[in-house]
């Protein structure tokens, strides 16, 4: 059994840390935020079905569709070429939680055994102090520069998602975006981007600039997207779902990122209600999901700006779900993904896609499991649970998403 390299201090200047993507733009955010604090980082953008067809061949078909697509991704990039596998690292996140996310670090290492490159180092990317990496420090400064990226990042993406189906001049709201990308990229490089009142000034402009974008008025089929956390919102995973959702005269609406942050932090003082636990971390998860609640509460003040209407608060979420299902579900997505359909029917997004890989068993109890009970609740709830993995039928997909809108539509 090899024992796997570890991300030193030395690689810190040396080696150039891969990203798998998942969200085009917290993820340039993230990346700038990485960049600031002295890491040279990338983000993989690779697609396609040569990326699903490496992680076949270096995963068991049998594991969770996310696992595949990412491991294929990060050995899809090594064997390209374009990188110095000796000067190469990758970093994936690890929530420490029940899911089998937690382990998908140890079937990477396993893939990069088997496709030659057991050199390169992976970081875990986690407040549980999982895995040794003395070159990787996670800080308070660091922290609150991921953060600050993913504010960002969830007000473009629900100001981009608000108003380019109604947008006079096709073209000007992705075009507002990109230049709020490269200003928040450039200003986190310079370290000027993650404080408390930076946060709150910038996202207010952003709002305002997105306020004088000329729209039509018009009634659309409103869509909301919900599922487990990477295929709702990957490209990859889910077969380019916003493109498709764009073409079909609609306007779509995912739940932001900060939400499922606030999830996480939240699921551990649940768990310590439930069954007891360390004082200690009980404390600092406390203390993290106060300052999530600030965060929040700047960019639903930012996107309370005429003529916006904010997302739904984190504790307005959860509560929809109360009654419903017990909070102590928390694998996964969790009772979250029940809640989050609740505030999207109720919000006017009736028309909901639950996107899911296929046998994922958390997503497939909370999602597809709730839809009759949310029925009760919501009457005009039209929900459809959609499956990904290898071998789903992107064409069998779009056609069942086009039935749901001719439903709605009717």
């Amino acid at each position: 059994m090899y024992k796997f390299p570890v991300f030193t201090k030395e690689m810190k200047k040396t080696h150039t840390i891969l990203f798998p993507g998942m969200l085009p733009l917290h993820f340039d955010l993230l990346k700038s935020a990485l960049e600031s604090c002295g890491y040279k980082a990338e983000v993989l953008e690779t697609t396609g079905r040569k990326v699903v067809d490496t992680g076949l061949k270096y995963v068991n078909n049998d594991i969770c569709y996310p696992a595949l697509l990412v491991i294929g991704q990060f050995i899809n990039a090594l064997k390209s070429g374009k990188y110095d596998t000796s000067r190469t690292a990758l970093i994936l996140t690890q929530t420490g939680g029940g899911c089998r996310a937690s382990n998908y670090i140890h079937l990477l290492r396993k893939g990069l055994e088997k496709a030659g490159f057991h050199n390169v180092p992976i970081i875990s990317l986690n407040v549980q102090g999982l895995e040794e990496q003395p070159g990787f420090d996670l800080d308070m400064t660091m922290l609150r520069k991921f953060l600050a990226a993913v504010i960002y990042g969830d007000a473009l993406m629900h100001l981009t998602n608000k108003l380019r189906p109604y947008e006079t001049v096709k073209g000007t709201v992705d075009a507002i975006a990109d230049k709020w990308l490269g200003k928040l990229c450039a200003l986190f490089k310079d370290g000027k981007a993650h404080t408390l009142d930076t946060i709150r000034h910038f996202a207010k402009n952003i709002a305002a600039d997105f306020a004088d974008v000329q729209i039509k008025v018009q009634d659309k089929i409103k869509v909301g997207i919900v599922g487990e956390i990477y295929i709702k919102y990957a490209g990859l995973g889910n077969n380019d779902l916003e493109k498709f959702l764009q073409k079909q005269d609609c306007e779509y609406m995912l739940p932001g990122l900060m939400n499922f942050i606030m999830y996480c932090a939240d699921t551990y003082l649940t768990d310590y209600k439930l069954y007891g636990g360390d004082i200690f971390k009980y404390g600092t998860a406390k203390a993290a999901f106060l300052y999530l609640e600030k965060l929040e509460k700047i960019l639903i003040d930012a996107l309370s700006l005429p003529p916006f209407s904010p997302p739904t608060s984190y504790a307005e979420t959860k509560s929809l779900a109360k009654d419903v299902v017990g909070y102590g579900n928390n694998m996964g997505e969790g009772w979250l993904l029940t809640a989050e359909m609740l505030e999207l029917s109720k919000s006017g997004y009736n028309n909901i896609i639950c996107a899911q890989p296929f046998g994922c068993l958390p997503n497939h109890i909370v999602g597809r499991g709730m839809v009759n009970k949310i029925k009760e609740l919501i009457e005009d709830a039209n929900i459809l649970p959609i499956d990904y993995d290898s071998s789903a039928s992107k064409v069998n997909q779009e056609n069942r998403i086009k039935l749901m809108l001719a439903t709605a539509r009717n």
